[in-house]
C-alpha cells in the first residue's frame, strides 16, 4: 500500500460537504487519481483512527480558464465522499 499521503491529498472543506458532514456523517477528501475505494478506506481508517461504512468516489473535470487573452486549464482531480460508521466523527479544526 502507499503511503497515507500519497492517497488522501486534502480535505475538501466547502459549504456542501460541511452541510453533509453535520447531516451524515459524509466527509469527503480529495484524493490520488489511481487510488481506489479499498486504498481509501484504509488510509482514511488508519490516519484519523475512525470506522468507515461507505466510500464513493468521483471524477472532476478542470475547469478552463481565463486570464486575459489567455486560456488555462485546472487539472482534472477525484473526489472520495466517506461514509462513516454510527458514532465516529472527524473534527478537522479541533473547535
Amino acid at each position: 500500500m502507499k503511503p497515507l499521503h500519497q492517497i488522501i491529498k486534502k480535505p475538501l472543506i466547502t459549504e456542501k460537504t460541511t452541510a453533509q458532514k453535520e447531516a451524515g456523517e459524509v466527509v469527503a477528501f480529495e484524493v490520488a487519481r489511481d487510488a481506489n475505494k479499498i486504498e481509501i478506506k484504509q488510509a482514511v481508517e488508519k490516519a484519523f483512527k475512525v470506522k468507515v461504512a461507505n466510500v464513493n468516489t468521483a471524477l472532476v473535470a478542470g475547469k478552463v480558464k481565463r486570464v486575459g487573452r489567455q486560456f488555462g486549464k485546472r487539472s482534472n482531480f477525484k473526489k472520495a465522499y466517506v461514509t462513516l460508521a454510527e458514532g465516529h466523527k472527524i473534527d478537522f479544526f479541533g473547535v
